[in-house]
């Protein structure tokens, strides 16, 4: 590790001083780092940018909002993130504050495998002309906006229509989403290294009803049919008020965000039952 960067929770005291902490703690191992605040602006970002190619790993303070963020900053440069829980479920985090000192350690003496994770790219076209783009770690939502009524929802897939969703939202889920907005949906749980994504329809009216699961190169694309509001989100920000015929496309994305990991390659569905409060996994982390 030449370079650790640490991006701590602009909003959490106790981030700030738990990255002052790591910092000092890996300069005293003979490690540089650097510290700063998560997304905070575009002059953040920037520097963010300007940092992240010399950057051997990305230590993230926060709830798993943070690590999508830093996912998006990171991805781009193939830096792995790893990531300290100061949020409520941490799903994304391989620490927490209690224990990261003896995980870090771990990393730096060579014992950690590296996780590569699916993202998606998407796309707004208006009139066959595309006016923004989108990428996600967990989720891209075409959904209704503030009324309370739901939309037509046409699917695409490859080109080929699927079939008509009359429904509150569609939700383009990766492996990594899964446990998300898309669980909470009633979609099925997919092991973050599977390449697949799937689709979930968001409280669906005499329409399908089930999930459909894509293979990796699958293009989808949802037009939407309404006379009121809608909107597409990437990972629950970035909402985009869409019109009445917009198509939004979505795909693999060519980047993938990798995850530093120091427990068991199965730590997946031991963790999604002690974070759902099932039970509490011994001796498997």
């Amino acid at each position: 590790m030449d370079l650790v960067g640490i991006l701590y929770h602009s909003r959490k005291d106790e981030a700030r001083t738990l990255a002052s902490e790591v910092h000092v703690w890996l300069e005293a191992q003979g490690v540089a780092a650097w510290n700063a605040r998560g997304y905070d602006g575009e002059a953040q970002e920037k520097l963010l940018r300007e940092r992240m190619p010399d950057t051997s790993m990305l230590i993230v303070l926060g709830g798993d909002g943070s690590t999508l963020r830093a996912a998006r900053q990171a991805a781009p440069f193939a830096v792995p993130i790893f990531g300290i829980n100061m949020g409520r479920v941490g799903f994304l985090s391989e620490a927490h504050p209690d224990n990261w000192q003896a995980r870090l350690q771990r990393v730096l003496e060579g014992k950690y495998w590296l996780e590569q994770r699916l993202m998606l790219r998407a796309s707004l076209e208006r009139n066959k002309e595309e006016i923004a783009q989108f990428v996600a770690l967990n989720d891209i939502v075409v959904g209704r906006g503030t009324k309370a009524r739901v939309l037509r929802l046409h699917l695409y897939v490859d080109g080929n229509l699927v079939t008509t969703y009359t429904a509150d939202a569609l939700i383009v889920a990766t492996p990594t989403g899964s446990t998300a907005y898309a669980m909470a949906a009633g979609g099925p749980l997919l092991p973050p290294r599977l390449l697949n994504f799937l689709v979930v329809p968001v409280a669906p009216h005499l329409s399908l009803d089930r999930s459909v699961i894509l293979h990796e190169e699958a293009v989808v694309a949802i037009e939407v049919e309404m006379d009121h509001e809608a909107t597409v989100a990437a990972d629950g920000h970035s909402t985009t008020p869409l019109q009445n015929h917009d198509r939004v496309l979505v795909g693999k994305h060519e980047d993938q965000t990798c995850f530093v990991r120091v427990g068991s390659p199965s730590y997946f569905y031991h963790r999604l039952m002690e974070r759902l409060g099932f039970w509490h996994p011994k001796g498997l982390d």
